[in-house]
């Protein structure tokens, strides 16, 4: 044991001069930890709660989970109620008051953003997955994305004063690209004909995106948030498409295809199946994973 302290007490004196203790940050989702990735840059340590290939409303709440969480220096999340299914009881469980729901180490990210589809009236169960506080799927919109890279610059520089002028260049570094980005992908959407600019989703989805992109979302597969489509709704969805030329159905990853495919083969159209983040396991960066989102909806309205 003593020769272990000892051992331990040599490295300490042999670490590189200068060197910095990294910020270590958990994000609930991929994209989340790319921009904490790609604005923190060496100062920081991600880990990324859920996969890109889960449903980020349940996401498995594995009991690596809560270790990572109780070593964590700060917790990023999408909030809106994304995550209340499964994070507040690992939140509970980790005993990490730094990353308790208000603690300085804490950042509801979509707190930065301006919201989409906020109730104006009660919700109750009965109208489906319905989120009180607006649609939570903010992260599909390079505008929004604009926005909370900023916000995350700002936040780890809180925690990390030393490092806050390095965040605060990253942040605007990356925003200027996603700026750049954004105004090219709607000017490509912009030179479509109007009755090409028309789309079916699968799930509610994609609001942010839309209004991005400058697209028209005539139906919803999903009768209601989260409730499964029977055939007399999918039966009206078909209509819709057949009257407003609508061709392109948009869903992500982890929602059945069957009924999408049916219906896109009925129209001679075309299902677009989006990732649910950034793939950080294969080092895609958060541009790369919006080209693949934006790109591969242009592409098949333009087709």
């Amino acid at each position: 044991m003593r020769a272990t302290l000892v051992f331990l007490g040599m490295l300490s004196f042999l670490a590189p001069e200068g060197a910095v203790a990294r910020l270590r940050v958990a994000a609930t989702l991929p994209t989340l930890g790319a921009v904490v990735k790609e604005v923190g840059g060496d100062r920081v340590e991600v880990s990324v709660l859920a996969s890109p290939e889960e449903d980020p409303h349940y996401v498995d709440p594995r009991p690596n989970l809560i270790l990572v969480l109780n070593r964590a220096d700060a917790l990023v999340v999408n909030g809106l109620d994304l995550e209340v299914g499964w994070l507040p009881p690992l939140q509970a469980q980790a005993r990490n008051g730094r990353i308790q729901t208000g603690a300085p180490g804490y950042l509801d990210a979509s707190t930065l953003i301006p919201r989409l589809d906020v109730p104006t009236t009660p919700v109750d169960r009965a109208q489906g997955d319905i989120h009180p506080g607006g649609n939570p799927h903010y992260l599909f919109d390079a505008r929004s994305l604009e926005r909370v890279v900023r916000g995350v610059g700002e936040f780890l520089g809180r925690l990390d004063p030393e490092g806050a002028p390095e965040y605060g260049r990253r942040a605007e570094t990356l925003a200027g690209s996603l700026e750049a980005f954004q105004r090219e992908q709607a000017a490509r959407i912009a030179a479509l004909p109007v009755e090409k600019r028309r789309v079916v989703s699968y799930h509610r989805s994609f609001p942010y995106l839309y209004q991005w992109l400058g697209l028209e979302e005539v139906a919803t597969i999903e009768p209601r948030p989260g409730i499964p489509p029977d055939p007399g709704h999918v039966a009206r969805v078909l209509a819709t498409m057949k009257a407003t030329g609508a061709r392109v159905i948009v869903q992500e990853t982890w929602q059945p295809r069957n009924t999408s495919q049916t219906l896109a083969r009925l129209v001679g159209g075309t299902v677009v199946v989006l990732p649910g983040g950034v793939d950080l396991s294969r080092g895609e960066s958060l541009l790369d994973h919006l080209r693949q989102v934006a790109g591969g909806v242009i592409h098949a309205l333009q087709h």
